[in-house]
């Protein structure tokens, strides 16, 4: 049942490309951006991509307790992951999750590692997360946006699916077993 839901996660965040990015800043207030999760790799449970010198990366320093929010607005299904961030200037790990497309966010000058895997501004920001809250829609999306419907002409709170939980041993459980 555990692995199960799990899975049920991934497969729900494969599907949502972007995350909301949640740091705490230095005067205690939470900020949150939107971030383009990654290919899976080992060493984080989810990856992204940002720049030296970003106030996210002082954020991670002074307090590495993110969330991670994920939302589908077709089904309304969505994600709330709690973890720990680490920052990795890892080149070997940034050459295998490079994406041309990140050109837009470094882009090329006369130095001509700059806008490649080798720019020296990428720096990989990685999640270990510690539990996750998720609603994935048990309806096919005509019948949940039905059941929006009904709620909103019902006044009813709409059923879509149920609130699942995944706890940091489920994860740890996870992580374990990909290793072995």
């Amino acid at each position: 049942m555990a692995s199960k839901r799990v899975e049920e996660l991934r497969e729900l965040i494969e599907g949502i490309e972007t995350a909301m990015f949640t740091t705490r800043r230095e005067d205690g207030h939470l900020v949150s951006r939107p971030m383009v999760t990654l290919k899976h790799a080992t060493g984080a449970d989810f990856w992204f991509v940002t720049s030296l010198g970003s106030d996210k990366l002082t954020e991670i320093e002074n307090d590495p307790h993110v969330n991670l929010s994920y939302f589908r607005e077709r089904t309304k299904e969505w994600v709330s992951i709690s973890g720990l961030a680490t920052a990795s200037r890892h080149r070997p790990r940034i050459r295998a999750l490079y994406e041309p497309s990140w050109n837009a966010w470094f882009p090329a000058s006369s130095d001509p590692s700059h806008g490649t895997a080798d720019d020296p501004r990428i720096v990989l920001v990685g999640v270990t997360a510690h539990s996750a809250l998720f609603l994935r829609s048990d309806r096919p999306a005509p019948l949940a946006a039905l059941e929006l419907f009904r709620g909103y002409v019902t006044g009813e709170q709409p059923n879509v699916g149920p609130v699942k939980a995944v706890g940091a041993a489920e994860l740890h459980a996870r992580r374990t077993a990909k290793r072995t």
